[in-house]
């Protein structure tokens, strides 16, 4: 995936399906984080460009970073500092553990269909059982439909953000 943009597509379709159990927010913000790692790789000249954080392994991982970056600064919000867009403050601490791993972990299936040097399964196998699953331009096709998709659904069940 072209650093990260195409993964909030099933971000939004998970979210609309279940807007009060899942946080879009923390879903792209471990996105995000996983992608960090990528960029760094691609701007040192360091191969693979996907390493631990494109491992289940380092999904578990940012999912606990991204769940307590949140928790920290919902805290550091406490005091009046932060902005509270999109009502991120009030989002139950479930919601954003759920878009949280389902942010990392789709990460690694989605990157695993695209990228040769992924090793989704490591550090107990070198395989990668996700490469090739779909073309390319299906597995693009099928994240842009699910946000196509995600939307729609969420204007379906919240007309108000038509106003």
């Amino acid at each position: 995936m072209p650093i990260t943009p195409f993964h909030f597509g099933p971000g939004v379709l998970f979210h609309s399906a279940a807007p009060p159990r899942v946080s879009f927010l923390a879903f792209v913000a471990a996105n995000g984080i996983t992608d960090v790692e990528s960029i760094y790789n691609v701007l040192a000249g360091n191969f693979p460009v996907h390493r631990f954080l494109h491992t289940f392994v380092g999904a578990a991982l940012v999912t606990a970073l991204t769940v307590a970056l949140f928790m920290a600064t919902r805290r550091l919000a406490g005091s009046d500092t932060l902005p509270n867009w999109f009502q991120w403050q009030q989002l139950p601490l479930a919601a954003v553990i759920l878009g949280a791993a389902l942010g990392a972990f789709s990460h690694i299936v989605l990157d695993g269909i695209m990228h040769a040097d992924m090793r989704p399964l490591a550090p107990w196998s070198a395989a990668n059982p996700f490469l090739h699953m779909v073309s390319l331009s299906i597995l693009h096709w099928a994240c842009i439909i699910s946000g196509i998709a995600g939307v729609l659904l969420c204007l379906k069940t919240k007309p108000s953000l038509l106003e």
